[in-house]
């Protein structure tokens, strides 16, 4: 199986910067594509950016322009940067994993990240 463990979060002012890192371990197919969700308290979870294993990304409209994300495939980890945050933004941040196959996809959850934004 395939375990994803999360680190990073925590407390930032407006404005301020946080990176998330996301490490995966187990059994990582050749062809996947790693991406951070968000889920705020009463709010539907939301992705936030996604990054292939050929370094194709994609953002959500909110964060374009101010969030990165990107990886190493050596290590198996993501990385998420944060910056110009916003109080919007304050979630809890869920790595995703999402492992390709010729018959079809799997996904893998980590636990979570708690991301605050306020002053």
């Amino acid at each position: 199986q395939v375990q994803l463990v999360e680190s990073g979060g925590g407390l930032v002012q407006p404005g301020g910067s946080l990176r998330l890192s996301c490490a995966a371990s187990g059994s990582i197919f050749r062809v996947n594509v790693m991406g951070w969700y968000r889920q705020a308290p009463g709010k539907q979870r939301e992705l936030v950016a996604t990054i292939s294993s050929g370094g194709g990304t994609n953002y959500a409209d909110s964060v374009k322009g101010r969030f990165t994300i990107s990886r190493d495939n050596a290590k198996n980890v993501v990385y998420l940067q944060m910056n110009s945050l916003l109080p919007q933004d304050t979630a809890v941040y869920y790595c995703n994993l999402r492992n390709w196959r010729n018959v079809g996809w799997i996904d893998y959850w980590g636990q979570g990240t708690q991301v605050t934004v306020s002053s």
